[in-house]
């Protein structure tokens, strides 16, 4: 990994100077094509390039449809890093490690990684990346609700995935109440987007209309970044996440259920879950039970308690997409940079 290890001062947060310039490696796919959706109406970001040499020269409204008349933005097979304060990658998994061994990134310029590389920590010491920094990977994990001071102070961050997102929102605040001690079971399914651009056998429309199907039962691979954010939560984690993904019949979102063992009394478990998220920016603890419409097209993720006997059900959703893609890295940005919080990301559901 070629990275100058020095870092120049970023610039000030709103109203405070210029824009801060942006560049994004795999532009062309469904979260380049979100992302570049949010940038061009944030207030403190300028787009410089949208890199996909696949499609280098053509108009991006050509590839993501849905910005005809908003920009006149073209792909690029050029990277040109000096010009950029900050760069996302939007890669499939596993791009992300290989591109940062064969191209030198200045030190300057903060990383945003949408992909699972730089997830786990220590995993890439172990996997040679010791070239990145004296110290190894430095990737902090970017889950706002339990880490904005490290984000703040981050120069690389770690996207976390969509449904580790929405699963450890879930989770997390049972974690800090030290109720995570037996087996947890959840179920989450996810729209067509979360599969890529790239047309496979269970994203082509005949197929996923009107169907469902299981993937990965027990084995998918944001469980790690989920155990890893209850361990630092917790404390500790012997239990298992056992977790069922569902691919469901619709383009974007996740709703997701959770059960937990747990003689704790509701009214304290909610007490707790909105206290947890009281500062939060945009997740948000529902005294009604909720619905994937309510978050689809918007940064928010909601959260809800329901006591049965001796069991919790938690029920969560995203979109996958935005909280859980792109959106979360904007989130991200903005805390690097000093912006709002909230700054580019005040989005309508669509709910009807």
């Amino acid at each position: 990994m070629h990275i100058v290890s020095t870092p120049l001062p970023h610039r000030e947060g709103q109203g405070g100077g210029s824009a801060i310039k942006v560049g994004i490696l795999g532009a062309a796919g469904y979260t380049g094509g979100e992302l570049i959706r949010l940038l061009l109406n944030h207030p403190e970001a300028e787009i410089v390039f949208a890199n996909s040499e696949s499609n280098a020269g053509n108009q991006v409204s050509d590839v993501h449809e849905g910005l005809v008349g908003d920009t006149d933005l073209r792909f690029t097979a050029d990277m040109p890093f000096d010009q950029v304060d900050v760069v996302f990658f939007c890669f499939g998994h596993g791009k992300s490690e290989a591109f940062l061994k064969e191209h030198t990134i200045p030190g300057h310029v903060k990383i945003i990684d949408l992909a699972q590389d730089f997830r786990i920590k220590g995993k890439k010491e172990e996997a040679d990346m010791a070239k990145m920094t004296p110290d190894g990977h430095d990737f902090v994990y970017g889950l706002p609700e339990i880490n904005r001071d490290d984000i703040k102070k981050a120069q690389h961050v770690a996207n976390p995935g969509c449904f580790a997102t929405a699963i450890q929102l879930a989770l997390l605040p049972a974690a800090n109440m030290n109720m995570l001690k037996y087996d947890v079971s959840v179920n989450a399914i996810t729209g067509s987007t979360g599969a890529g651009q790239k047309p496979g056998a269970t994203t082509h429309f005949s197929w996923r209309a009107d169907n469902m199907s299981i993937y990965k039962p027990f084995e998918h691979q944001h469980i790690a970044e989920i155990r890893q954010s209850i361990k630092q939560v917790q404390g500790y984690l012997d239990a298992d996440i056992d977790f069922i993904p569902y691919r469901g019949p619709f383009a974007r979102g996740i709703f997701c259920t959770a059960v937990i063992r747990t003689m704790v009394p509701e009214k304290a478990i909610v007490e707790a879950y909105k206290d947890f998220y009281r500062d939060a920016a945009f997740t948000h603890y529902s005294d009604k039970p909720i619905d994937l419409k309510q978050v689809v097209n918007t940064n928010k993720a909601l959260v809800h308690c329901e006591k049965h006997g001796n069991k919790l059900l938690v029920t969560s959703c995203i979109d996958n997409l935005l909280k859980g893609a792109v959106g979360q890295a904007v989130q991200n940005m903005n805390l690097m940079f000093g912006f709002d919080e909230t700054a580019g990301l005040r989005l309508k559901a669509s709910a009807f």
